[in-house]
């Protein structure tokens, strides 16, 4: 499995995802549901680079550079599947 990244791509159509927060407690609970979000996204990446063909050379530290690869683009990611506004919707009408 190949896994191509244009990060160029992803992170400027981060830009244009509109914002729903409106009150602190709503600023609180989006920061949950993008990490949340941050979780899936990470755990995704980590099976995609798992295959022979890396991003990566093979070397001491592959394991770290993958992690921390993985960990930042899960980060900058989250909030911008939609996986977090849908959780978020569902638990600002539900509180």
């Amino acid at each position: 499995m190949n896994l191509n990244i244009d990060n160029y791509s992803v992170m400027r159509s981060l830009n244009s995802v509109p914002s729903i927060i409106k009150t602190d407690n709503d600023a609180k609970l989006k920061e949950q549901t993008d990490k949340f979000e941050a979780f899936f996204i990470k755990k995704i990446l980590d099976v995609s680079t798992k295959s022979e063909n890396t991003l990566f050379p093979k070397s001491a530290g592959e394991d770290i550079y993958k992690s921390m690869y993985n960990d930042t683009m899960s980060n900058k990611l989250s909030g911008h599947f939609g996986f977090s506004e849908l959780l978020f919707n569902y638990l600002k009408h539900r509180g």
